[in-house]
């Protein structure tokens, strides 16, 4: 399992190359911003079209991420859905599908702004998760301890071997992480960004995802890190 270990709050967690989240002692799994059905959304509005292939193509990588860590427990940590219609209008095969990757785990829903209700799928449906020594919920808020959120879709731009490099990455303190996008056809926003530079502690560092996991000092407003 290709990972970047880190504690917060006494939690010893794994950083996934996917993007998601892996609590050990829990046999958790957290991912974040799947937006599934966005493509469906886009048509929908007739805004210019996608190829409706995200929701297979973002549950296949979760289901082989369930596969590699056995996880007994899933929190999708909001905006799961890229609205509530888009939930309702999921094909039947990509319902049956989550129903299957449900079976015989604990699955939470997190609110999030482009999903805040129940949708009619299983699992539980709650505004945040406190997991002690841990709190789960979308979106991060100053002066907490502790915290897993998502939202914001964090992103790092990397000057490497005289190339601009872009990846989604976790940013991660010693009060909380905040995880990238897991859904296939999310974009993001850099870590430069003035309300990242200003939850993350000067010493955040941010996990790359891609082909391999990469830690880096998180870059901020003016810095490209080599």
């Amino acid at each position: 399992m290709d990972g970047y270990p880190f504690t917060l709050a006494g939690a010893e967690l794994t950083a996934l190359a996917s993007g998601a989240l892996y609590w050990d002692a829990r046999n958790l799994l957290c991912v974040s911003d799947l937006h599934l059905g966005k493509a469906e959304r886009r048509a929908r509005l007739g805004e210019p079209p996608l190829p409706p292939y995200e929701t297979r193509d973002t549950l296949s990588r979760l289901e082989n991420d369930l596969r590699q860590t056995g996880a007994s427990t899933v929190i999708c940590l909001g905006d799961s859905f890229d609205d509530s219609a888009a939930a309702a209008a999921l094909p039947e095969a990509e319902k049956l599908w989550i129903a299957k990757l449900q079976a015989g785990r604990r699955w939470v829903w997190i609110e999030g702004n482009h999903d805040p209700g129940p949708v009619d799928l299983g699992g539980a449906h709650l505004a945040e998760l406190p997991v002690p020594p841990l709190v789960f919920r979308h979106i991060a808020r100053p002066g907490q301890s502790g915290e897993i959120s998502g939202h914001y879709h964090p992103k790092v731009r990397l000057a490497l071997r005289g190339r601009s490099l872009s990846r989604p990455a976790f940013l991660v303190d010693s009060n909380r992480v905040i995880l990238p996008a897991y859904g296939t056809y999310t974009g993001g926003l850099y870590s430069h960004d003035e309300v990242l530079s200003t939850l993350m502690r000067q010493e955040a560092l941010a996990i790359l995802t891609g082909a391999m996991v990469h830690a880096t000092p998180m870059p901020r407003q003016g810095t490209l890190r080599p």
